[in-house]
């Protein structure tokens, strides 16, 4: 099943199935609870990312040849940091270049992320799967040079700002990509492919991850894991390619969709 998240001409916060059709049948009950689906059309007035995140933690360096681009050496356990759930943004909304705390360096990197529907505590590989609710598009916007230069070695504050993790545009259920590891996922900027690979190209795995995320440790339910970006990082272009007003940039991930947002200055 499609589910989105969206707000009616009311303003209430509903969910829906997205049909192949591009209609919304409405859903009644809670994400990760029962839901109930219903044949009464969705009062669609804006689509929204479609989980609110209990905790977002990121991968980095998680795709073989993205750490070769950077002159790395593939690590020997999963590189962890975290957004702020207030970093969250939706389809279609705008992801804003930092200017109080001033930003020159902000780099695009497609995701896949993984919601996780129960709480997970010390999962193993064999049955990690059966922790996740679904699957969704990620962009793991970057300030580099926070990033790397000015965030005192720890990279949550070039990563972190608002509108750095837009989602959607829908959460595809579990049941429906039985490996996560096989889709096709590419950035495209401006109508130009900048990265284009897949998800098979990660060191960890899907399972591997959420092995290593549960251990010792309580994943709530609406906690998302962002999973790594394939190599074509703006950073790593010669010259540089880093995001600018005006761009248009769209996260595309196989048997997900499309997740678009314009690119502005924070005012």
């Amino acid at each position: 099943m499609k589910i989105v998240r969206f707000l009616d001409s009311a303003q209430a916060i509903r969910y829906g199935r997205l049909g192949e059709d591009g209609g919304v049948r409405l859903l009644e009950g809670q994400l990760y609870g029962p839901l109930k689906e219903t044949d009464v059309a969705a009062d669609v007035k804006k689509i929204l990312a479609p989980v609110q995140p209990a905790a977002i933690y990121c991968i980095g360096l998680n795709y073989v040849r993205h750490a070769h681009e950077g002159g790395l050496q593939p690590p020997e356990f999963p590189v962890v940091f975290m957004k702020s759930p207030a970093a969250l943004q939706h389809p279609g909304d705008p992801i804003e270049l930092p200017r109080r705390l001033r930003s020159d360096e902000v780099d695009y990197e497609c995701e896949l992320a993984v919601v996780i529907g129960k709480t997970c505590r010390n999962a193993t590989q064999e049955n990690a799967l059966d922790y996740v609710f679904g699957y969704t598009c990620a962009n793991d916007v970057s300030a580099r040079d926070w990033q790397g230069k000015w965030g005192g070695s720890q990279w949550c504050r070039g990563k972190t700002f608002d509108t750095f993790a837009p989602m959607g545009p829908c959460l595809v259920t579990a049941d429906e990509i039985t490996n996560p590891n096989t889709l096709p996922i590419r950035t495209i900027l401006n109508g130009e492919v900048v990265q284009d690979w897949n998800t098979d190209d990660m060191i960890f795995s899907v399972r591997r991850l959420i092995e290593f995320l549960s251990g010792s440790t309580t994943l709530a339910p609406g906690t998302v894991i962002l999973t790594g970006t394939p190599h074509g990082i703006g950073a790593a272009r010669k010259p540089p390619l880093f995001l600018k007003p005006g761009d248009i940039v769209t996260i595309e991930i196989g048997g997900i969709g499309s997740l678009t947002n314009p690119i502005v200055e924070e005012a």
